[in-house]
């Protein structure tokens, strides 16, 4: 049988990499990023008011760009025998659309306002807003919070949606619908981004748009105008029905076809989060706990629905059937920021050399900072009576989300350093991920094993062997650096008919793993102690916030 080839897209907080597969082999045969030139230079944001907006341009640019690049000194044979491309995205990242589906950033009117962008993932502005859909659903009659924990989120599409809506009369005025990231660029690689009539990701409107077959649908009209006024009638201009990712949403536009250097006849794949799609090329089977690690961290789980699909888990982000693997119950929980906490302790200590030094003496300072920070922490010894900090930097996804939470820390002295705050973050980190573990045991599901993937879980020992230490659990890391666009690829592989069904797909096309973490007795103890004082520092920090 000639080889026949798939392309995952895999776009993330900072960059979209393009993966050229073999889906009989699993061999990487090509790959490429491209950074966001709009959002390297932090236009559009402002990390005060927590608002994160991406343009269009930098999704359209990256696509070309990336699929271009990957291809680049292919042989004619692999690229005539590409026969699928699917995207995945960070998510909730909706944005606001014209009739024809167009981001309204694309039109000139709007084209440096950031209300007609993607709102990222990670902006908050809409906090008050996740806090008014909540109690509205707590004493509607239906509940529509239910299978999303109990708890709507900032970070979601109905919050933002509303936010902007509110802040933005000439938004209001000319967003015909609203589209996820993920499920805009599979629609605009078909050359179909009418938002009436393609394909919507189950993976998105389950987890962040509320959507349950049990609500036929999205929440009903009357709830959303209760909501605000300014939602009626769009329920109509948004969707009924959603697919899961295995499925083609079409073949790709001439246009497309002809830009990217690829066959005509490509079939593009539903979208899907990133996260999700990386807990398939992860090879997730069911209670498997797979953590995707990078600036912030999403944990996906799947299990039989006839097992548990009859819970109602408190305070994760989601349980959506067919969200990761068709016919499996996906949920999604995780953590607002990981290796942004890193980061943001990064940036402390750099800003003010760029400030006296330059560029080039901040940057290399950054490019040695966290390895070296990294390095020596691993060599303080670990005692209960350790400096504690929270996780929240960036508010909390999960359990039970509260993104107005900040961070705290307890113990601080004249005799605490860079590398014992830098220890103290990553055990944080470390801390809510406990957290969250513990929360899907005691509501009834079952933890298999710990699967790590992302940046951080290929970068850093030190952070692994932390995380390992305080679960007390073993975590064996992917083989495969790219398995967000690895997972893409093979739901292409299916959309695209080459394999029947996603475990065939991960059993042909798997890369399995390469590092293993096993927890130290010694440390798992005092970690216990450690995590006690965690917990307490949180509930005063909650109480008192």
């Amino acid at each position: 049988m000639q080889n026949k080839f798939t392309i995952g897209l895999d776009y993330g907080t900072d960059s979209v990499r393009a993966l050229v597969v073999n889906t009989q082999t699993g061999e990487n045969v090509g790959t490429a990023v491209h950074y966001y030139e709009r959002w390297k230079k932090g236009l559009f944001c402002d990390a005060s008011i927590s608002q994160f907006r991406q343009h269009p341009l930098d999704y359209v640019e990256g696509l070309e760009a990336a699929v271009k690049g990957a291809l680049a000194g292919l042989s004619d044979e692999v690229k005539q025998n590409v026969v699928g491309i699917s995207v995945d995205t960070t998510g909730s990242t909706p944005v606001a659309v014209d009739a024809n589906g167009v981001p309204l950033a694309l039109l000139p009117e709007f084209a440096e306002n950031p209300n007609g962008m993607f709102i990222l993932w990670k902006d908050h502005t809409a906090n008050a807003e996740a806090e008014e859909i909540n109690n509205l659903a707590h004493h509607w009659d239906v509940d529509y919070t239910k299978y999303v924990g109990g708890i709507y989120s900032s970070e979601w599409y109905w919050a933002k949606i509303l936010r902007t809506l509110r802040v933005d009369t000439k938004v209001q005025e000319k967003a015909f619908s609203w589209v996820e990231h993920c499920d805009w660029i599979s629609a605009l690689l078909t050359g179909n981004t009418n938002p009436l009539t393609f394909k919507r990701s189950r993976c998105a409107a389950g987890h962040k748009a509320l959507w349950h077959e049990e609500f036929e649908g999205l929440p009903s009209e009357e709830f959303l105008t209760k909501l605000d006024p300014l939602l009626c009638g769009l329920r109509d201009r948004l969707f009924r029905n959603t697919y899961t990712s295995d499925e083609a949403m079409g073949t790709i536009s001439e246009e497309w076809a002809t830009k990217l250097g690829v066959p005509s006849d490509v079939k593009i794949g539903v979208g899907a989060f990133d996260c999700h799609m990386g807990a398939v090329g992860a090879e997730i089977e069911p209670y498997d706990f797979v953590r995707v690690m990078g600036t912030s961290t999403c944990d996906m789980l799947i299990a039989p629905n006839e097992e548990i699909g009859h819970l109602l888990i408190k305070g994760i982000c989601g349980q959506v059937d067919g969200s990761i693997i068709p016919n499996m119950l996906g949920m999604e929980a995780g953590q607002s920021a990981y290796g942004d906490y890193y980061a943001w302790f990064q940036r402390i200590i750099t800003e003010p050399v760029r400030s006296l030094l330059g560029d080039a003496a901040a940057e290399e300072l950054s490019q040695k900072l966290i390895p070296y920070l990294s390095e020596q922490a691993s060599q303080l010894p670990i005692t209960e009576n350790d400096i504690v900090a929270t996780d929240w930097i960036n508010g909390r996804r999960t359990p039970d989300a509260n993104h107005t939470l900040k961070a705290s820390f307890m113990g601080l002295g004249l005799g605490t350093d860079a590398v014992k705050i830098f220890k103290m973050i990553v055990e944080a980190t470390a801390y809510g991920s406990k957290a969250i573990v513990d929360r899907f045991i005691q509501e009834g599901v079952p933890i298999k094993q710990v699967i790590a993937i992302g940046g951080v879980a290929k970068k850093s020992p030190f952070v692994m062997q932390t995380l390992s230490d305080v679960l007390n659990m073993p975590i064996k890391v992917a083989s495969s650096d790219q398995a967000c666009a690895l997972g893409a690829a093979m739901n292409a592989s299916v959309a695209a008919g080459i394999h029947a069904t996603l475990a065939d797909a991960q059993k042909a096309m798997g890369s399995g793993f390469d590092a293993n973490y096993t927890p130290r007795p010694e440390a798992v103890e005092v970690y216990k102690s450690l995590y006690e004082k965690y917990q307490k520092l949180g509930k005063f920090t909650e109480n008192n916030a």
